[in-house]
């Protein structure tokens, strides 16, 4: 695991309660603080990149996107004459594979994972695309990796720009529903602890039926808003103030940011050959 901030410490929980043995992780973080409280932590060992990265079956780069060229630089420094064969995972927003791709080996297989951060408490949204050189038992690996910290779907890369927009990013975007609705709350009256609790427990609920049952968002939606209801007035509401066409729009933004992070990285790439 190269970096050790919160989505990389997140994974390594999963692993660890997944039943991954603690000799099996490795930790190369930069902050030595921070490296010692998760050696400490979670009893695996933390070490320098060179080290870390000798005879491991997986590297996970789990920095900042515009640490990555740098960082992967170093890695493919370290496993250039090894004989064994590491995959490389990227958790990199907007950092397409062919930027890891050129700064490895030829032929290295390299995989892109988008994850988002609801893996911190273990319900994670997880898209995991294959690199030029990556084959199906890499994919396999990465995606078991992955599933210990949430749902994980298999997308192509072309379609990783979508993703972010709608599970990467779309966390925020029910996090700012629970706080207009809890706002509403307050200035309707109701103690804003209370209120906080009726948000985050009605997204709570609601979750669960999404998840739960075979019924989908717009039956779900129809069975709780009876004819002149007051859900239906909400409903009535929401739709004439334009919510879906700000859906769309938020998602598209998000998208068009995606594929400029993209095309900056590679750019970035093309000029430092």
């Amino acid at each position: 695991m190269v970096g050790g901030g919160r989505i990389g410490e997140a994974l390594i929980a999963g692993l660890r309660e997944s039943g991954t043995e603690s000799s099996d992780i490795v930790v190369v973080e930069a902050v030595q603080a921070r490296a010692d409280e998760l050696a400490k932590k979670y009893n695996i060992l933390a070490t320098s990149l060179d080290i870390g990265c000798e005879g491991a079956d997986v590297i996970v780069v789990a920095v900042k996107p515009q640490d990555v060229p740098a960082v992967v630089d170093r890695i493919g420094d370290a496993i250039s004459d090894s004989v064994h064969e590491s995959i490389v995972v990227s958790l990199a927003a907007g950092v397409p594979t062919k930027v890891l791709e050129n700064k490895l080996s030829a032929g290295s297989p390299v995989l892109r994972v988008m994850p988002n951060t609801a893996m911190l408490v273990g319900h994670g949204v997880s898209a995991v695309c294959k690199g030029r050189y990556a084959r199906d038992e890499h994919l396999e690996q990465v995606v078991t990796i992955m599933e210990s910290v949430g749902l994980v779907v298999v997308v192509s890369e072309a379609q990783m720009d979508a993703v972010t927009a709608i599970s990467g990013s779309g966390p925020a975007y029910f996090f700012l529903l629970a706080e207009a609705m809890i706002d509403a709350g307050v200035e309707r009256g109701l103690p804003r602890d209370v209120a906080v609790k009726l948000a985050t427990g009605t997204a709570l609920g609601a979750g669960a039926m999404l998840t739960g049952g075979g019924e989908g968002p717009a039956e779900l939606r129809y069975n709780v808003s009876s004819p002149g209801g007051t859900t239906a007035a909400a409903i009535r509401t929401l739709e004439a103030r334009g919510l879906r066409a700000a859906v769309a729009d938020a998602v598209e933004a998000a998208a068009s940011r995606s594929r400029s992070l993209a095309q900056a990285a590679t750019s970035d790439d093309d000029e430092n050959d």
